[in-house]
């Protein structure tokens, strides 16, 4: 469908969020759906590293059955944004803020 828009089309569709959201607007827009973007690419590498190393930490717990310990590592965060610590919180567990 997006494929079949022409030229005079897309121009429109352009200049209709050009005046609905302004020029002042645009770049601030345009740099938090990058930030976004980066955020989702660099999660989604960690996720497949994680990934990756529970394989491997199944296949060698099954491979010595003889009951060593394993290692434990640090909880992971999710950060809103690159050097933003304040929303920064674990994975697994609620975020838990007062009210008051």
């Amino acid at each position: 469908m997006i494929g079949n828009l022409k030229p005079l089309e897309i121009l429109l569709i352009v200049a209709v969020i050009f005046l609905l959201f302004g020029a002042k607007k645009l770049p601030d827009m345009a740099r938090s759906l990058g930030k976004s973007a980066r955020i989702l690419k660099s999660e989604a590498k960690a996720m497949k590293k994680e990934g990756e190393a529970e394989d491997a930490a199944t296949a060698a717990s099954v491979a010595d059955q003889a009951g060593a310990p394993q290692q434990t590592t640090a909880p992971r965060t999710i950060q809103a944004s690159p050097g933003d610590v304040t929303s920064a919180r674990p994975v697994g567990e609620p975020n838990h803020t007062t009210q008051g």
